[in-house]
């Protein structure tokens, strides 16, 4: 997809795109699909049922573990982010990480949870994150790898 001004001439665009042709298509190349989603193979309506239900397991057992209580949980369809924690104790979580691995979705419900103890990113965060998902490295690793193709995810309009 490309953002131009609106007010920019059609030449000027095509002249910009022209100029910077080997640059689009060394990017293009490095962003091929990896995860091979079906977009005719999800239902959202589905995902999304399937995701609170997963969400909702992991996060009433998670929550008596570090002390914590929640509110509510939402699953959105959030354009960037996989999960968010606010004041009054929501926890909102992206559709799309149900269809990452498991373990990916339990690491992300575990850290909104952590949230709830620990507000910001601080080192006392990291050490309780890890208290609880040792390995949550390769769930943050994973996400950063494949998670801007499972953002850009559409399925296909349901009949």
């Amino acid at each position: 997809m490309l953002t131009v001004p609106q007010r920019l001439p059609e030449r000027d665009v095509l002249r910009i795109v022209e100029e910077h042709r080997d640059w689009i298509a060394r990017e293009r190349a490095t962003h091929v699909p990896q995860l091979g989603l079906v977009p005719a193979a999800v239902c959202e309506q589905e995902a999304r049922r399937a995701a609170r239900e997963l969400v909702g397991m992991v996060a009433d057992d998670e929550a008596a573990e570090l002390g914590v209580s929640f509110r509510l949980i939402e699953v959105r369809d959030q354009r960037t982010r996989w999960g968010s924690c606010s004041t009054r104790g929501t926890l909102s979580f992206n559709w799309r990480l149900v269809l990452a691995p498991f373990a990916v979705l339990d690491y992300v419900v575990v850290h909104e949870l952590c949230h709830l103890r620990e507000p910001s990113h601080s080192r006392r965060f990291w050490q309780l994150v890890e208290s609880r998902r040792p390995e949550w490295r390769a769930e943050r690793d994973w996400l950063r790898s494949h998670g801007p193709e499972l953002l850009a995810f559409r399925p296909a309009a349901q009949v």
